[in-house]
């Protein structure tokens, strides 16, 4: 069993390394997005299903809290955490627009969505992403493997950070550090540096 555990931690290691040389540039870009965002006192959306959820709470509870600075707070909402309207927008429509539909509500031009998806095939992150540039948002998608039907859809001035793996846990794995990155990367631009 310990054996099994190293070399899961060994294939961490292995795609984070890989990332590392391949993700520094979208990353720096999609912090220039939210900043800009920020700074033109527009707010950042989140979405994603499942872990992809998780991640994008976690996102908007640094911003609105804080990371690991003392400093204001920043105008970040999930879209994955109010149970009645998700419930009842998949169960009045579907669940294919349990996003875009607050998308078309919350958003606003000069938003950000952070958008995250493993596959980059989910039916209604793919809905937000259409939402949010209706309303004139800019985009940063959060894929993995080929970057899926998001890749897709994506404007010139949107941002894709994809994961050079094939394996879920892998990429949320990276998407982790991707969005400490964002968050620091955020509170530099915004607050200086401590250092």
């Amino acid at each position: 069993m310990q054996s099994r555990i190293q070399q899961m931690f060994q294939a961490s290691i292995e795609t984070k390394q890989k990332a590392m040389q391949v993700l520094p540039e979208p990353i720096e870009h999609a912090s220039f997005l939210m900043v800009n965002a920020l700074l033109s006192e527009g707010k950042i959306l989140s979405c994603g299903n499942g872990g992809s959820a998780g991640d994008a709470q976690h996102f908007s509870s640094e911003l609105l809290n804080r990371f690991e600075r003392e400093r204001p707070a920043l105008p970040a909402l999930a879209l994955t955490t109010d149970s009645s309207t998700i419930t009842s927008i998949a169960n009045d429509y579907s669940y294919e627009e349990v996003f875009s539909k607050q998308i078309r509500a919350l958003g606003q031009e000069g938003d950000v969505l952070l958008a995250i998806s493993t596959s980059g095939n989910s039916a209604n992150v793919v809905q937000a992403i259409h939402a949010a540039h209706d309303r004139g948002m800019h985009v940063v998608a959060l894929t993995g493997r080929d970057g899926g039907a998001m890749a897709g859809i994506l404007l010139p001035t949107d941002v894709e950070v994809r994961v050079p793996s094939k394996v879920t846990a892998r990429i949320q794995e990276v998407h982790l550090v991707v969005i400490h990155s964002l968050c620091d990367l955020i509170d530099r631009q915004l607050f200086g540096s401590e250092d």
